[in-house]
């Protein structure tokens, strides 16, 4: 409409507009012949023939179409205030005369129709129009007479025809823009300081999952995290297998010395009234023996699945077998050196020396261990735990839970405390009988088992305290 009216205005019908001839001579490039001609770079004379659009370049500036708006806004405003005002009266009346601007105003902002290029004409609360876009790309390829295109609009919504529209290096699918790439499973946004839209993906390390976007959490102490680290799973659970190294050296040295214990019984049974058995106190003997073979019976408790059952009979049998032994060796070596003490002063033979005797304070002796073991049974009754922190390594993959009976490092040291008091009795009272005759000749070979005995001892309190794995502790 616009375009057909003003590219029809020539210097015959648009006498009105004094600016026209001036604005003539500057399109066409051309000088009038009119008084007052401000054309003095060219000596061209114009026609007046000449046709805007034909003869010189014509485009209408962009903001003609808001002013063709505007104008309509305000006669649709006076059309309304009209029809209001002035029902029953044709043209402007006395009402709408003195109407005023700020009645106008409110007519203004409450128009809807549309406008010079086919979109809606409004008004929002604040006075404002919608904001309306046309969107355009520059094409250079593909196109023969590069220029802007049309792509889309934005009208409250953004609308593109991704089709019509060009990419660098002739890429066809749209090339993301995005400041920051999503970040994976497992990993959690850590957004960038002054930059809201944008941030760094951090690896939920460790024992850490992601529980959202932004945020990663602990697992609880008994899981682990899962493979993309998105939530956590239970640590597997393990034990010390009989088919393990740990558990199948100590197995073959138990059962050899099984096997050496049984053919010693065996030989004490099958020479039991011979002279050299009954002189080597046949009935402490027996009673080693029995120390001996328990010591290598527990192996198998240590080795065996914790239950219950199982982690009573360890308290029983930790510390039973050495007490038993070193019992039986200390009744021994007290009886000797009571014997050569006694014989230094008298020939009469010393108290408490006969067989009998000799059972009773040993199994007194004992009697204090398993006394020390049932009150252990009632202060902390028997029990399993799955240790966590045993084999919780660096990489939680590789991480395990130990099923163990409840049995601390400090609880095992003093149920072998007693023994290790027996031990260095005995140790005493062999050092105090190395001196004795050839006829007690027990005495010198318990002194060098007990001498042994003492540097094993203390080789194996720094050693099991600074053992971490408790398979390896067994």
């Amino acid at each position: 409409g616009f375009d057909t009216y003003f590219t029809s205005r020539t210097l015959e019908n648009n006498r009105r507009n004094v600016w026209f001839a001036e604005y003539w001579e500057e399109n066409f490039n051309c000088k009038l012949t009119i008084t007052g001609s401000k054309k003095e770079d060219t000596d061209r004379k114009c026609t007046g023939q000449e046709r805007i659009g034909k003869d010189s370049h014509y485009e209408q500036e962009g903001k003609v179409q808001f002013v063709i708006d505007a104008v309509y806004a305000m006669a649709h405003a006076l059309h309304h205030m009209n029809r209001d005002l002035c029902a029953d009266s044709a043209g402007l009346c006395p009402e709408m005369e003195h109407a005023g601007g700020k009645r106008l105003l409110k007519y203004i902002r409450s128009v809807n129709f549309n406008g010079s290029a086919g979109t809606p004409v409004m008004f929002n609360k604040n006075g404002d129009a919608p904001g309306r876009y046309d969107i355009f790309q520059f094409h250079s390829s593909n196109t023969s007479t590069p220029g802007y295109r049309l792509v889309g609009q934005w009208t409250d919504d953004l609308q593109l025809n991704i089709e019509e529209m060009q990419w660098g290096g002739g890429v066809r699918a749209v090339p993301p823009s995005v400041c920051s790439q999503p970040c994976r499973p497992g990993e959690r946004k850590k957004m960038v300081k002054g930059m809201p839209c944008c941030w760094h993906c951090e690896l939920c390390d460790g024992y850490q999952y992601q529980a959202d976007e932004v945020t990663c959490l602990l697992c609880s102490y008994n899981e682990r995290p899962n493979e993309n680290r998105t939530g956590c799973r239970s640590i597997p659970i393990i034990k010390l297998e009989w088919h393990s190294p740990w558990a199948v050296i100590p197995v073959f040295l138990a059962m050899l010395g099984i096997v050496a214990t049984i053919f010693v019984v065996a030989t004490f049974i099958r020479y039991n009234d011979t002279p050299i058995v009954r002189a080597s106190g046949r009935e402490l003997s027996y009673v080693l023996l029995t120390g001996i073979f328990l010591c290598y019976i527990i192996t198998f408790l240590m080795i065996a699945k914790p239950d219950v059952a199982v982690c009573s009979f360890r308290r029983v049998f930790l510390g039973l077998g050495m007490c038993i032994s070193y019992a039986a060796l200390l009744t021994k070596t007290n009886r000797i050196y009571r014997i050569f003490e006694q014989g230094k002063k008298s020939v009469t033979a010393p108290r408490l020396i006969s067989p009998t005797s000799q059972l009773a304070i040993t199994s007194s002796l004992i009697s204090v261990q398993l006394l020390g073991v049932f009150v252990w049974f009632a202060v902390d009754p028997p029990n399993i735990i799955v240790d966590y922190d045993e084999q919780k390594t660096m990489n939680p993959e590789q991480a395990r839970g130990v099923l163990k009976c409840d049995i601390t490092d400090l609880q095992i040291i003093c149920s072998l405390g007693y023994s290790i008091l027996l031990m260095v009795t005995c140790t005493v009272y062999a050092i105090k009988t190395r001196g004795v005759p050839e006829n007690f000749n027990e005495a010198k070979p318990i002194g060098f088992t007990m001498y042994t005995t003492c540097i094993v001892w203390l080789a194996f309190i720094p050693i099991f305290f600074g053992t971490a794995q408790s398979a390896e502790k067994v």
